[in-house]
């Protein structure tokens, strides 16, 4: 074999091997970013531990057949200009990162993505992207846990002020 090809089957090999670590990857478009703007956002990316890498289409449709359950990754869907962010330790982080940076550079745009083995459109990515993280949503609820809590307390203090007055 030539050694382009082998190549191809080490490329195919490592991108195979990510889908399978994964929590999930996001396909985007980055067509009209300038090189500062994909810079910063991969610069996001690799803050938050995500791998964000451009590979050839036909390349990541081999990885995806091998890998199995990912049909999407088709000649409908996966056409044009792409990159793919892959999100090991949190599932969402890809996505939110991805739309947190479109609500500044409006020429990125989210396609379609994969979160632990479920695959998501565009829209629905978007959708999940928009989900409070895990954190946020546990401070919530003690937040409300807390609130009758400590209106008993005041309403408490405020009749013993109350009548030691």
């Amino acid at each position: 074999m030539t050694k382009a090809i082998e190549m191809k089957k080490g490329v195919v090999a490592e991108i195979a091997e990510k889908l399978q670590k994964s929590a999930s990857c996001v396909v985007v478009d980055y067509k009209g970013l300038k090189v500062e703007e994909v810079t910063e956002l991969r610069n996001k990316f690799r803050e938050a531990g995500i791998d964000y890498k451009v590979y050839k289409n036909t390349l990541v449709r081999r990885a995806a057949a091998e890998v199995g359950n990912m049909a999407q990754f088709d000649d409908v869907n996966l056409v044009g200009t792409n990159a793919i962010a892959f999100g090991y330790e949190d599932p969402v982080a890809p996505a939110k990162i991805v739309n947190d940076f479109a609500k500044t550079h409006p020429k990125i745009e989210l396609k379609m993505g994969f979160v632990e083995g479920e695959f998501y459109d565009a829209e629905n990515i978007k959708k999940l992207a928009e989900i409070p993280s895990r954190e946020e949503l546990i401070a919530k609820l003690l937040g409300s846990l807390k609130a009758p809590v400590s209106n008993f307390v005041y309403l408490v203090d405020a009749i013993a002020k109350k009548q030691e007055a």
